[in-house]
C-alpha cells in the first residue's frame, strides 16, 4: 500500500476535517488515527498530519481505526440536580461522569443487551459529555469516547433536537411565546427557531437544535419568566424514558440519535 506525501496546497482541505464533516470521526481521532498510519486518502494511507486534499478525493477510515471505534462506550445518564457536566467549574462542583459507576447501572430487561457487550471493567477515561446541563438542571446527559456522537450531538450544525421540560413562574402572553418560538437574540445572535409550547398550566415544552450556554433559562428571562425546573428529556430518537435519576444506562449498538 503506497503513501500519500504533501504537495500543493491550494484550495486543499485538512484531511482530518475531511473526515469530520463526513461524521466518520472527530478532528482530534483524525490525527490520532493519521499517526497510527489508519487513515486512507484515493486508497493509499496519509502518511503526515496536516496532510490537505481536495473536498472530492475519498477519504476513509481503515479496518483498524473502525475496530477502535467499535469499542468506544456511550452512555445515557439521568443527571440530578448539584452536578456539574464539564469539569471546567473553579467552584469544584462533583462531575456527572463520577456517577458512571457499578451501583448506579440501571438494571432493567431493556438495558440487558447493550450492558452484556459492555467490558467487565468500566473505564471513564476519556469519556465526555455531548452537550451540557447546568448545575440546577436535571435528565439527559449523553456521555461518550465516540467523537462521531459528540460531533453529531454538539457540532456548529447539528442537526438533531433536544427536548426539555421547563416549569416556570409569570405570565406569558401569546406574543411573548411567539417570541420563544422564533425572534430572540442571545450575545448579540439571532437564535434558531425553536419550538415551544405550553405542555400544562405552569410547564413549557422546549424543543430546540442549539445549545447556547444556560439558553433557555435565558429566554425565558427575556420575556419576564423564571425557571424554577428545568429537564432533558430527549435528544434525537432516544428519550430519557423510564431510566431513574442518578442513574445510567449503555447506549445499544442499535441505538441511532
Amino acid at each position: 500500500m503506497g503513501q500519500i506525501v504533501q504537495t500543493g496546497q491550494e484550495g486543499k482541505i485538512r484531511v482530518s476535517k475531511l473526515l469530520a464533516d463526513q461524521g466518520l470521526c472527530s478532528r482530534r481521532e483524525a490525527d490520532h488515527y493519521i499517526e497510527q498510519g489508519l487513515v486512507l486518502l484515493d486508497g493509499e494511507v496519509v502518511s503526515q498530519l496536516g496532510t490537505r486534499a481536495y473536498p472530492h478525493q475519498k477519504v476513509e477510515l481503515a479496518t483498524g481505526a473502525k475496530q477502535q471505534q467499535a469499542t468506544r462506550l456511550t452512555f445515557i445518564l439521568n443527571k440530578p440536580i448539584g452536578f456539574i457536566s464539564h469539569d471546567d467549574d473553579e467552584r469544584h462542583y462533583p462531575v456527572a461522569a463520577t456517577l458512571i459507576q457499578a451501583d448506579t447501572m440501571w438494571h432493567h430487561p431493556s438495558t440487558s443487551a447493550a450492558h452484556a457487550k459492555l467490558p467487565q471493567r468500566i473505564t471513564t477515561r476519556g469519556l465526555a459529555p455531548a452537550g451540557r446541563l447546568d448545575i440546577d438542571s436535571t435528565g439527559m446527559l449523553v456521555l461518550t469516547q465516540d467523537g462521531r456522537i459528540a460531533r453529531l450531538l454538539i457540532g456548529e450544525n447539528s442537526p438533531i433536537e433536544k427536548e426539555y421540560l421547563v416549569r416556570v413562574e409569570g405570565r406569558l402572553p401569546p406574543e411573548a411565546l411567539k417570541l420563544l418560538n422564533h425572534g430572540l437574540s442571545l450575545d448579540g445572535q439571532p437564535l434558531k427557531p425553536a419550538k415551544v409550547s405550553w405542555q400544562n398550566e405552569d410547564q413549557l415544552r422546549f424543543v430546540l437544535r442549539e445549545g447556547k450556554k444556560r439558553q433557555i433559562r435565558r429566554m425565558c428571562e427575556l420575556v419576564g419568566l423564571k425557571v424554577i425546573g428545568l429537564k432533558r428529556i430527549r435528544m434525537g430518537r432516544i428519550n430519557l424514558g423510564h431510566l431513574p435519576l442518578g442513574q445510567w444506562r449503555s447506549l445499544a449498538p442499535w441505538e441511532k440519535f
